[in-house]
């Protein structure tokens, strides 16, 4: 079976969305399904205003069209709502083709914190993107709920996955910072929030580790944080765990790999009460993080979690359960054709050599 997923988020981006769709693809392949992407490399591109590191494809249907006649997927999927996105949505309505997306951002608070467009504007050309197709793919309970009172249909859940094996404790590591360390991962954009977090008055040390628009000003706004620039694999999963308390301030998004990735490390996590941290930690059955509107007062008590805790709840999160969830809504989006019904048969075999 082979999947062609259509995303606007590709390389050199570092984010949660390239990072799921690598490990879903990989791990798919185990399970019998191949999937191929259209991505902007595949095309001129031009960066966005006001976010240089993201860069817009210039493509046009046409070329869309030719790309998709020449791979002759058996599904579509649709990851992100840009110019990719949209063009191959384009597309498969145009040709009568069933499609399948995913919600992974909340795109009208993050465009609403840079400029003045009311939200319920973005949501309505949103619910109209996303109910064209066979079903919306979202992470968490708390997200299909609020999708669902805004109007989405057919919403499909698809969880998360870490890579246990990378992101664990290493007692060896040593930041050379004074302790307890709060680290925050991710995009440096005002969305995130990360202000909130370094204006906190708070004993030890803060790192901040990815790129992004707002870097260069909250460097010279906060210079006693530690500014580690973006980090990958190995690099980054030192960092995890020479650190005490992740911190994620975000408010806006929808789950937060890293945060699976520091509770693997064993790192407790200091959150606001929102969608994506409450989903997350809230599925514990021994505390791994603390949840408080005051933020300072959170991360305090994080640094009093166990990190065996923390280990031992990221552990119930794989790639290979989020691949099957992934497949699976696929599936019932495109009402069980005869393709479906083959790739369920090689899926059985595929698990059951893998038991």
């Amino acid at each position: 079976m082979r999947i062609l997923v259509a995303t606007d988020a590709w390389h050199p981006q570092i984010n949660g969305v390239v990072r799921s769709l690598e490990h879903t693809a990989r791990e798919a392949a185990n399970l019998g399904a191949q999937m191929e992407f259209l991505t902007p490399q595949e095309f001129r591109t031009v960066p966005l205003p006001s976010y240089q590191e993201i860069r817009l494809s210039l493509a046009t249907p046409r070329m869309i069209m030719r790309r998709i006649e020449a791979m002759q997927p058996d599904f579509v999927h649709v990851a992100t709502e840009g110019p990719i996105g949209m063009l191959v949505r384009r597309a498969c309505i145009a040709s009568k083709r069933t499609f399948t997306t995913s919600y992974h951002t909340k795109f009208p608070e993050y465009l609403s914190a840079r400029a003045p467009v009311p939200e319920r504007l973005t949501y309505a050309w949103l619910r109209s993107f996303h109910n064209a197709g066979g079903g919306v793919m979202v992470s968490t309970a708390t997200l299909e709920r609020e999708l669902e009172q805004r109007g989405f249909k057919r919403l499909m859940r698809w969880s998360r996955g870490v890579d246990a094996d990378l992101f664990k404790p290493r007692a060896d590591v040593d930041l050379g910072l004074p302790h307890p360390i709060f680290l925050y991962v991710g995009r440096v954009a005002v969305e995130k929030n990360i202000e909130a977090f370094l204006s906190l008055d708070l004993p030890g040390s803060k790192v901040v580790v990815g790129g992004g628009p707002a870097l260069a000003s909250l460097k010279e706004r906060f210079p006693e944080t530690r500014f580690y620039g973006p980090k990958e694999g190995e690099a980054l999963a030192e960092i995890y765990s020479g650190s005490d308390v992740f911190v994620f301030p975000s408010r806006t998004d929808t789950f937060g790999i890293v945060l699976l990735e520091a509770l693997a490390s064993g790192l407790p996590v200091a959150a606001y009460p929102v969608t994506g941290p409450k989903d997350v930690l809230g599925e514990a059955t021994e505390p791994v993080g603390v949840l408080d509107e005051d933020l300072r007062s959170a991360c305090l008590r994080a640094l009093e979690l166990s990190p065996e805790a923390a280990r031992n709840f990221a552990m119930r999160y794989t790639w290979r359960e989020c691949a099957r969830q992934f497949l699976d809504n696929v599936l019932i989006a495109h009402d069980f054709g005869p393709v479906a019904r083959r790739f369920r048969l090689l899926r059985r075999t595929r698990l059951a050599s893998l038991a």
